[in-house]
C-alpha cells in the first residue's frame, strides 16, 4: 500500500486486458450451452419420440377395440331389424285377424248362431265344389253319380268326418230370383255352403280366398279340398290319398304345372299383370291346376288369417300358389289327381290304379259334362261302398 503509485497507462492496459479477457469467456459459455428454446425443443422432440414396440402395441389395442365395436354395433342394427320385422308382422296379422273375425263372425251368426272356436265340427277333409246359379244340371249330375245325397251325405260327415258342400256366394242384387233358386235348392238337398261373395268368373280368386277362410271357421279338419263341378271324382281314392300325408306339415297337393303367361288381351285365362312375370313367353311358377287341390289345415289357416292382404291375379290357381309359394310348403305333384277321360281313367282303373279325378284337359274339366258324368262314373268310378270302408 505504501508502494510506488502505478501510472494511468498501466491502469488502462489493465483495464482493457480484463475486458478482453471477460468478452472471450462470455462468448465461449454462449458457444457452448444451448438456448433455453433450443433445450425445450430438443426435449420436447426427445419425449415425442414413441417407443416401437408400444406404439404398434398401442395401434393394435385400438384396431381391435374399432372391431369389435363395429361388430357389436352391426349384431345391434340386425336385431333391430329383426325385431321391427317380427312387430310389423304381429301388428299385421293381429289386424287381419280382426277384419277375418268380423266379417266371418257377421256371416256365421247369420248361418249358424255362433262363431266360437269351442263350437268347430271335426273332420277329416271339407271339399268345397265350385259352382255357380248357372250350374243346376251340373250339380244334378254329380249328386246322381260320386256324391253321396241326403241321409248319406250326413251320415258319411258324422261317421268319416267327410265333408262335401256345394260352395256358391250370392248375386249383384241379394235376395233376388238366383238367391231365392239356391235357397229353394239347398232346402231340397242341404248340401250347399254360401258365402258371403258376389257371384262372378273374374272374382274366382277372391271366391277360393273367401272359401278358405269360412271352412276354417267352421270345420276343425286335416284338409280343405276345391274342386270344380264338371269333374268327376273317386271319394274313397281322394281321402286314401290325402290320408298318406296326414302327418305333414304344411303341404299342398294337386297336379303341379307351370303353364305359360298369357300377356295377349282377348284370350282366355289373359293375365292382366304378366309384366310381374319377366318377359313375354315367360311360365308361371310351379301350382297346382284348378280343376282340383287340397291344402292341409296350417295353410288354410294361414289364408284365414292373412286373407285381407294376399294378391289376387286373373287365374285363381295361380293366385294359390303365389300365397304359398314364399312359405315353407311341401308341394305334392299327384298325378292321379289329373287323369283323363276314358279310355284313360277306365284302363288305369283295370290295372287297378284308380283315379281320385278324371276330366280333359282340353275342356279345362270333363267336355259336356252333364251328358257324359254317368258314363264316366261306370266306366271309371271306385264303387258306391269304396268310400264307406275308408280306415281313418
Amino acid at each position: 500500500m505504501r508502494g510506488k503509485a502505478a501510472s494511468g497507462k498501466a491502469i488502462f492496459v489493465l483495464c482493457i486486458a480484463c475486458f478482453l479477457a471477460g468478452t472471450l469467456f462470455t462468448g465461449q459459455m454462449w458457444t457452448t450451452r444451448p438456448s433455453n428454446n433450443t433445450a425445450h425443443q430438443n426435449k420436447s422432440n426427445l419425449l415425442s419420440l414413441p417407443k416401437p414396440r408400444d406404439c404398434d402395441h398401442k395401434r393394435k389395442l385400438i384396431e381391435g377395440r374399432a372391431g369389435d365395436v363395429m361388430e357389436e354395433v352391426s349384431k345391434t342394427h340386425q336385431a333391430i331389424k329383426s325385431l321391427d320385422k317380427a312387430v310389423s308382422t304381429l301388428e299385421m296379422e293381429l289386424t287381419a285377424a280382426r277384419t277375418s273375425q268380423s266379417s266371418s263372425g257377421q256371416q256365421l251368426t247369420r248361418q249358424h248362431g255362433s262363431s266360437s272356436s269351442s263350437n268347430l265340427q271335426k273332420a277329416f277333409v271339407v271339399i268345397g265344389i265350385n259352382t255357380a246359379f248357372s250350374s243346376k244340371k251340373r250339380r244334378d249330375s254329380i249328386r246322381e253319380t260320386w256324391l253321396p245325397k241326403g241321409s248319406d251325405l250326413k251320415q258319411l260327415e258324422k261317421e268319416k268326418g267327410i265333408v262335401v258342400r256345394f260352395m256358391i256366394g250370392h248375386s249383384t242384387t241379394a235376395g233376388g230370383i238366383l238367391d231365392k233358386a239356391i235357397d229353394a235348392e239347398d232346402a231340397q238337398h242341404k248340401d250347399f255352403l254360401r258365402l258371403d261373395h258376389v257371384e262372378g268368373y273374374h272374382e274366382l280368386s277372391t271366391k277360393t280366398r273367401l272359401f278358405f277362410s269360412t271352412v276354417v271357421s267352421l270345420w276343425d279338419a286335416d284338409f280343405y279340398v276345391k274342386v270344380d263341378d264338371d269333374i268327376h271324382l273317386n271319394l274313397g281314392m281322394l281321402v286314401s290319398t290325402l290320408v298318406k300325408y296326414r302327418s305333414r306339415p304344411r303341404v299342398y297337393i294337386g297336379c303341379m304345372k307351370s303353364g305359360p303367361v298369357l300377356y295377349q288381351k282377348g284370350v282366355k285365362y289373359h293375365e292382366a299383370e304378366h309384366w310381374k312375370f319377366g318377359e313375354e313367353g315367360n311360365k308361371y311358377f310351379r301350382h297346382a291346376t284348378g280343376q282340383i287341390y287340397a291344402i292341409s289345415k296350417d295353410l288354410a289357416t294361414y289364408i284365414s288369417i292373412n286373407w285381407p292382404i294376399l294378391h289376387r291375379y286373373a287365374n285363381e290357381d295361380v293366385s294359390l300358389g303365389s300365397w304359398l309359394l314364399g312359405l315353407e310348403v311341401e308341394h305334392v305333384d299327384e298325378r292321379s289327381m289329373c287323369c283323363g277321360t276314358p279310355p284313360d281313367c277306365d284302363w288305369k282303373a283295370r290295372t287297378g290304379n284308380v283315379c281320385v279325378a278324371s276330366f280333359d284337359w282340353s275342356c279345362s274339366g270333363i267336355c259336356k259334362s252333364v251328358e257324359r258324368m254317368k258314363e264316366i262314373h261306370k266306366a271309371c268310378g271306385e264303387g258306391d261302398g269304396a268310400v264307406w270302408n275308408i280306415d281313418l
